[in-house]
């Protein structure tokens, strides 16, 4: 039997939970277009034939602003430590910039287990991309660059079959049926979370939070309460929208694939939240982030 970690690292909206939800093949990560939509370092278990591989997702790489900044930092931190292998995501889809390069570097030496996955190929062209990544190809231990794309699953095999390769001999970590290390609770918040980020396009800043006020799970019918937590009235205004239909929306497009999580009827009740400066809150970032 052969278990190991790998973490995915890259810059926001570079396909890093997109890739871990194909490589897992269950939706373990919300993924929406608005940068840093991941919070928290989030375990996502393959298990196959002899092999159990534990992804660890990622929030995207950038600078701290504030105290939930900070936390997403710290996720990133704690998630390069003891593991086996570390894959490092660009978007092929964009033009690959020298800090691009400079970010790959860091990774580019004899104590770092590291590959390069180049995402997002679909959307751009043989003779855009292989010109790009030249710089790469004379980085001296980071020998496998690999192109991918989630959302066509090209490339996923042979990505799974070099992390393959690092991953080292031991007793697997987790039961066999478990494919995340999240509650069923944090799940819900992030279904409900993801909605809203879609819907509201960018009518909303990046400072909404989910906040689950009560979870009643009976055989047949699953009742939840949760607030959408904002920072300023007008947002609120904004999240509720027009004779409610907008709050009516994140909770119908959230109701259906719960109820697909949890395979049973689901009652979801939506509040909307105003909490000033949540962001900075170190205490209130920690309950409502941490599972």
């Amino acid at each position: 039997m052969k278990t190991g970690f790998v973490t995915i690292l890259g810059k926001p909206n570079v396909g890093k939970s997109t890739l871990i939800n194909t490589l897992v093949g269950e939706k373990v990560a919300i993924v929406s277009p608005k940068p840093q939509t991941t919070r928290n370092k989030i375990l996502g278990i393959l298990n196959t034939d002899g092999y159990q591989i534990v992804f660890v997702d990622t929030p995207g790489i950038h600078s701290s602003k504030n105290k939930l900044d900070d936390f997403m930092e710290k996720s990133i931190s704690d998630a390069k430590k003891s593991v086996d292998l570390i894959v490092l995501v660009l978007d092929g889809s964009k033009r690959i910039r020298q800090e691009d390069v400079e970010f790959v570097k860091r990774y580019d030496n004899k104590n770092t287990n590291a590959i390069l996955v180049i995402s997002k190929i679909d959307e751009s062209s043989f003779d855009k991309l292989y010109p790009q990544i030249a710089p790469f190809n004379e980085l001296q231990y980071i020998k496998d660059i690999i192109p991918i794309s989630s959302f066509k699953g090209k490339n996923i095999d042979v990505l799974l079959e070099k992390i393959k390769a690092y991953i080292p001999e031991g007793e697997p970590f987790f039961d066999e049926d478990i494919y995340t290390d999240k509650s069923v609770k944090f799940l819900v918040a992030e279904i409900i979370r993801e909605k809203a980020l879609w819907l509201l396009h960018d009518e909303i800043p990046h400072g909404i939070a989910i906040e689950i006020l009560e979870f009643d799970e009976k055989s047949k019918l699953c009742t939840i309460s949760a607030d959408i937590i904002c920072e300023k009235k007008s947002h609120k205004q904004i999240i509720i929208g027009k004779n409610g239909q907008m709050l009516k929306n994140i909770g119908m497009k959230a109701r259906l694939e719960i109820e697909d999580l949890l395979d049973k009827k689901v009652m979801l009740n939506l509040f909307v939240k105003v909490r000033e400066d949540w962001r900075e809150d170190n205490n209130f970032v920690k309950d409502i982030i941490s599972d």
